[in-house]
């Protein structure tokens, strides 16, 4: 079976979130470093593919199973308003007071940490994430396309997205597709980049 690239299904929400919790880790497996491993998810991952599904591309096997996806929103700002209205009610009684998840949860209840003035002209947003033995096949880049196309396609004309600066192996194919650095001086811990949507 080949594998392809499709629209996301409903079915596919447990795979997000393993997909999400075995690459995030600087593009490792995090699996174990949380009370739940589908904490990075609920920040992440599962929130796109729930409040704008149209826009989310998955990398399928061939036989029907998620192995990566490209998950996003063609508008930031409005993004950010329906996770907080949304997302937090939906996900609130989840996690408790666990230590290990402190650093997560801030992120997750602090949506407005997504609306950086500088990335104002990058509307669009987009988180990508293959299983480690689907890399280094073209396959992302195929994924990113088709996810690129989407987001043009439905108006969104800049994208940009936030990396660890650790993650070498990222920052050289995020290069290889044209995306360029963006100065955030405010947060120098996270790399960001951005490009236009046109192919």
């Amino acid at each position: 079976m080949q594998p392809e690239i499709r629209a996301y299904r409903p079915t596919d929400l447990d795979a997000v979130y393993d997909i999400c919790v075995r690459t995030a880790d600087s593009g490792g497996d995090a699996r174990g470093q949380n009370s739940s491993d589908r904490l990075v998810g609920d920040i992440f991952a599962a929130p796109y593919v729930i409040l704008e599904p149209t826009v989310a591309r998955i990398l399928d096997d061939g036989t029907g199973n998620a192995v990566g996806y490209v998950v996003g929103t063609t508008d930031t700002a409005e993004f950010v308003r329906r996770y907080r209205q949304e997302w937090l009610p939906a996900t609130a009684d989840r996690y408790g007071n666990d230590p290990r998840d402190e650093f997560w949860l801030e992120l997750h209840h602090n949506p407005e940490r997504m609306l950086v003035p500088e990335l104002a002209r990058y509307p669009a947003h987009l988180h990508i994430d293959l299983l480690p033995e689907w890399q280094g096949r073209g396959l992302g880049r195929g994924l990113m396309w088709s996810f690129l196309a989407g987001l043009h396609a439905a108006g969104a004309q800049r994208v940009h997205l936030g990396m660890a600066p650790a993650n070498t192996a990222a920052r050289a194919f995020y290069d290889r597709l044209g995306f360029e650095q963006i100065a955030v001086p405010s947060e120098p811990g996270v790399t960001y980049l951005g490009r236009d949507t046109a192919a």
